[in-house]
């Protein structure tokens, strides 16, 4: 049986380029679903993608993190694209890296972006990306270079084992944390990327998007790496320990007196509370380790992406034979 591919195309008031967007997938991959995700739009985004011949499914809950929630949830593929209904991302490279993903196989491929023209990333946008994907690299792994990019092809396993519980446009630093803390094979294409179509608005805020972006990796920095998180609070606050111990500590090794009591108190808290910290770390990084486990059993129940869908998961397995129906491939 061949492997089934569905594209999901979040929108919200695209009017002037989600029909273009569709129809550059199906001439792409004629062979795929195509699904508008309409997230609370007010103007003709639907009727455009219907016209375009796209399945529209609508998420009344705003941002693109719960567009992609609802769109893992629902839709069954071997291999599921993603790409933003601006027309930014040159949809015609969708085969290349559809492709891709089986031949690899890889379970994520990343359409890195390239400029098409000077005007595509706005004020202050390829900076921040640069900088918010060169701490990502630092912390979690060096497999991405466009870790923000809105156009991806994922397989059926990276899918079902992707928690999604990002809300707004931090969603894609969530999915590139998944696969670096997994250690799942992804794969990069460069890919254009151009201006929006003229009457087509960014709905991108610069600095509350990259606020909320840069808080979500610190944030899963403490919950992937909490050995690390607390083990840096830990040494800052051993420093402020040992700034105001050492002096009282000198003090008393040279007259054998110790002048400030509360000072030496205070140093010697600070400093259990850091062991204490440091303490915490370990214990959640023995956790993690164990969740780590267990989305990795998760994602270990479906094959590898193949040209060849002939491997049904044990679990659908069970549930077809109590539903008297036959088993669907995975």
């Amino acid at each position: 049986m061949s492997p089934t591919v569905a594209c999901v195309v979040p929108c919200y008031n695209e009017e002037t380029a989600v029909g273009t967007v569709v129809r550059d997938l199906r001439a792409a991959l004629p062979e795929a679903v195509i699904y508008v995700y309409d997230n609370a739009s007010t103007d003709n985004t639907v009727n455009e993608a219907l016209k375009a011949g796209a399945i529209v499914r609508r998420e009344t809950r705003k941002g693109k993190g719960n567009v992609i929630r609802r769109a893992f949830a629902d839709v069954e593929a071997d291999a599921l694209l993603i790409i933003d209904g601006d027309d930014t991302y040159d949809a015609s490279r969708a085969r290349e890296m559809v492709d891709l993903l089986f031949s690899g196989p890889y379970d994520q491929v990343v359409g890195a972006r390239r400029q098409t023209v000077d005007t595509a990333y706005r004020a202050g946008h390829e900076v921040g990306n640069k900088l918010l994907t060169g701490a990502v690299r630092s912390l979690f792994g060096n497999d991405v270079s466009d870790m923000l990019s809105g156009y991806r092809v994922f397989s059926r396993r990276y899918v079902k084992s992707f928690p999604a519980l990002s809300r707004e446009f931090e969603t894609e630093t969530e999915m590139t944390v998944h696969a670096l803390s997994l250690r799942l094979p992804t794969a990069e294409i460069g890919v254009g990327f151009k201006d929006r179509p003229t009457g087509s608005a960014s709905k991108l805020r610069t600095y509350r998007d990259g606020w909320r972006i840069l808080t979500l990796i610190l944030g899963l920095a403490r919950r992937q790496r909490p050995a690390l998180f607390h083990s840096v609070i830990a040494g800052l606050l051993g420093l402020v320990s040992l700034a105001l111990g050492l002096p009282v500590v000198v003090e008393f090794a040279r007259t054998g007196v110790v002048p400030r009591i509360p000072t030496a108190v205070l140093a010697a808290a600070i400093m259990i509370i850091a062991v204490l910290v440091l303490l915490v770390g370990y214990i959640l990084e023995s956790f993690m380790y164990m969740r780590q486990e267990q989305t990795r059993l998760a994602h270990l129940q479906y094959p590898a992406p193949s040209r060849s869908a002939d491997f049904v998961p044990a679990g659908l397995l069970r549930s077809s034979a109590g539903s008297g129906r036959p088993g669907a491939s995975a």
